[in-house]
């Protein structure tokens, strides 16, 4: 398992464009990814509702948790993917 966590820096939190980003990335992983904020949860490759049901704000710490085959190369370049995005 891997684990990071992330401070969004985006003053929109969340929202549609980079959402859409990063489960597209989590899409080409064989990995389980989740993402936790705020004490509420959603996988990565649910889709960008579930991602955005969350109500991520700009400020708020998340918890992105990777689990599976490829979980070590998942982990590094999702941590790049969130730096870029948000």
């Amino acid at each position: 398992m891997q684990q990071f966590t992330y401070t969004i820096k985006d003053r929109d939190g969340v929202h549609a464009r980079p959402a859409g980003v990063i489960i597209k990335a989590a899409k080409q992983y064989k990995s389980k990814i989740t993402i936790e904020a705020h004490g509420k949860s959603a996988d990565l490759k649910g889709g960008i509702f579930a991602l955005m049901g969350l109500g991520i704000r700009c400020g708020w710490d998340v918890v992105v948790t990777i689990e599976g085959e490829d979980e070590n190369v998942a982990a590094v370049e999702l941590q790049q993917v969130f730096a870029q995005t948000i």
